[in-house]
């Protein structure tokens, strides 16, 4: 029986391939002769714009991004969209927008406030019930712990409370914000500033919208969700309704019933308007 067989030679020859000349580096800048016929020669050069377009490209974007906040003043209030559900507008009143705004808010009162020997910018944060308050209070105070304020949670309260929360002892705040959109559909939400002489103007909001809009266009990290300092809950509205009580009865003075001057009164209540019948 024949068998064939094979050398070692054979069973171990490989075959190879010629090499392949390495690649050319990629040159974005290329340079093209044309010669013309009366001897004139024209050097055209093409350089890659990739870069200056990106550049251009972001340059807009970040224009754009401030833009949105600029947008969010309303005369001395912020206001905004917070949440979906309101057709043709989107969200904007976004939780990294509000930190932005309110560490804005707190950098504004440690340059410009009078704090009179006080060591710490002490700031309330009240809000009404709409249901976007509690995820936006939490970049509230978020950003004013950025900014380096203390900062005091007062939970639902209205916007007079959160103003005399700067004047009543024994809480007397350096600046209060109250989170509402008023009358606005369930969907918005804003924010109004105060200080102990009142609400903050057009011109200092537009300023602090402004700082919040560099902010915001320049920050790469989200809304934090680990407050540094967690705020110190407070009970505003107990004290400052016995204010108000005590101003009526005081006013009113009723000879037979002092602490129960409106008693034997109809109240009637209108939307936001009281009367006394």
């Amino acid at each position: 029986m024949a068998t064939s067989s094979l050398s070692p030679q054979t069973a171990t020859r490989k075959t190879t391939f010629p090499s392949l000349p390495p690649p050319k580096p990629f040159h974005t800048n290329l340079t093209f002769s044309i010669s013309l016929p009366s001897n004139i020669l024209i050097k055209t050069s093409i350089k890659s714009s990739i870069s200056s377009s990106t550049t251009k490209y972001n340059e807009v974007v970040l224009d754009e991004e401030m833009d949105k906040i600029r947008r969010l003043q309303n005369g001395s209030d912020v206001r905004g969209v917070a949440v979906e559900g309101e057709k043709g507008r989107t969200v904007d009143l976004t939780p990294p927008v509000v930190e932005a705004i309110a560490e804005s808010f707190g950098e504004w009162l440690m340059n410009g406030l009078e704090r009179e020997g006080e060591d710490d910018v002490k700031v309330s944060l009240g809000r009404d019930p709409r249901i976007s308050g509690a995820l936006l209070s939490v970049a509230v105070f978020a950003g004013l712990a950025r900014a380096g304020c203390v900062a005091f949670d007062m939970g639902l309260a209205t916007t007079p409370a959160c103003f005399m929360s700067t004047l009543l002892a024994p809480f007397e705040y350096n600046a209060s914000i109250m989170m509402t959109a008023s009358h606005l559909p369930y969907t918005r939400n804003g924010l109004k500033f105060f200080t102990r002489k009142g609400g903050l103007t057009s011109l200092e909001v537009e300023d602090i919208c402004d700082r919040a809009a560099r902010k915001y266009a320049n920050r790469l990290a989200k809304v934090s969700t680990t407050l540094p300092i967690t705020p110190t809950r407070v009970d505003f509205m107990s004290a400052y309704s016995k204010h108000l009580r005590d101003i009526i009865k005081d006013r009113i003075n009723h000879p037979l019933h002092y602490d129960t001057p409106l008693q034997g009164f109809q109240v009637f209540h209108s939307h936001l308007h009281f009367c006394f019948q």
